[in-house]
């Protein structure tokens, strides 16, 4: 069994049809059907169900074929681990994130790297807090930029970058958006917009508003921080935001107020496993990220 074989057995099986399959490979449709046809001599069963031109695959195909993908994306590992330990400046971070740090943070910070790496690529992912931990424990990514950062954990490291303040969203004609300031208790007849049950900032908000004495009533869930804002600037609730979301876009017909008490803050930052080494693009980024945040703390105070 060539490698030659499974690259066009996975193509063909993509398109359902040998010369389409063809196409995409820049060879011959009469070289993709030989190599089929020795692949499934050489393994004693059938892989595709022949229709004309049209293909399909059989039960043992389907099987076969998710091994292969598997193995392909095994064997692209390490040629990319060989090519990264060449020249790390030449690899690919694979980067996980929440989507609070999606509007300034994360590409601030890969626009800064790129002017020094311009050569390094990003396979950028975005997922909701919980699942970015899983998917960071599972193997799928080797880092995440994430808020908050885990307090501790067996299997993560989490570095904080930062910390910052969540301030209330609120429609431009609600009574309190002339003030300077307000507590969140001012807030508790309000109808709130968060986001749905098990992400972390609705934990946070929740959090915030029992500390105060009240549960928020929630009239509307976003499962991203700009649908949570449109709402907002709609005119159907209010909410709490990371300050980072609004500092240079403010939604129309919405004004953003300071929460003093309780001060209700957040850390971001970014985690890695701590049973596997980073690629050594990776594990350049995730030194720039710590350089980086570092000396805007210090330039900001």
């Amino acid at each position: 069994m060539e490698l030659r074989q499974i690259k066009y057995f996975i193509e063909v099986a993509k398109f359902e049809h040998v010369t389409k399959a063809a196409n995409s490979l820049h060879v011959a449709q009469s070289a993709v059907s030989r190599q089929i046809f020795k692949l499934e001599e050489e393994l004693g069963v059938d892989l595709f169900i022949r229709e004309g031109r049209n293909v399909r695959l059989t039960p043992i195909g389907k099987i076969f074929l998710k091994e292969m993908e598997q193995a392909m994306q095994v064997l692209d590992n390490a040629l990319q681990i060989l090519e990264e330990y060449t020249d790390p400046e030449l690899g690919t971070v694979h980067v996980g994130f929440v989507s609070t740090v999606a509007t300034y943070i994360l590409p601030t910070a890969i626009s800064v790297f790129r002017e020094k790496y311009p050569d390094v690529k990003f396979k950028l992912s975005q997922r909701a807090y919980y699942d970015l931990k899983k998917a960071l424990i599972q193997g799928e990514i080797n880092m995440a930029m994430i808020a908050p950062v885990p307090a501790s954990d067996e299997k993560i490291n989490g570095t904080v970058l930062f910390r910052e303040t969540l301030a209330a969203l609120v429609p431009v004609n609600h009574p309190l958006a002339g003030e300077s300031s307000i507590t969140l208790s001012q807030l508790k007849d309000d109808p709130f917009i968060l986001f749905p049950e098990n992400f972390i900032l609705r934990e946070i908000t929740v959090k915030a508003c029992r500390q105060v004495g009240f549960e928020p009533r929630v009239a509307f869930e976003g499962e991203d921080i700009d649908a949570i804002k449109g709402l907002v600037s709609a005119g159907l609730g209010v909410s709490l935001v990371p300050e980072i979301t609004v500092m240079d876009f403010l939604p129309r017909n919405t004004v953003r107020i300071p929460v003093l008490e309780p001060e209700v803050t957040r850390s971001v930052g970014v985690i890695i496993p701590k049973d596997r080494e980073l690629l050594p693009t990776e594990k350049l980024f995730y030194e720039f990220l710590q350089e980086f945040f570092s000396r805007l703390e210090k330039f900001q105070n």
